[in-house]
């Protein structure tokens, strides 16, 4: 039976950001896909997922965020 690797808690993740300020949990294994670029260093999954949780506070795209605020 294969493990996820999303929910191995022995591997070394990434969080990843995109353009629109969206983050993802990410192996460190697998290669960055087009469009994300790292937005912290290799750590523990729960390292990861707080730092995640701390930054992308709100789940609004950006271009949302703007279009809403006027200024995109």
């Amino acid at each position: 039976m294969s493990t996820n690797p999303f929910e191995d808690n022995d591997a070394r993740y990434l969080a990843l950001i995109n353009d629109e300020g969206q983050y993802s949990l990410w192996p460190v294994f697998a290669d960055v896909p087009a469009g994300w670029r790292a937005a912290r260093e290799e750590g523990s999954r729960e390292e990861i997922l707080a730092f995640i949780s701390e930054q992308w506070t709100d789940m609004r795209p950006l271009s949302l965020v703007r279009a809403m605020e006027g200024t995109g």
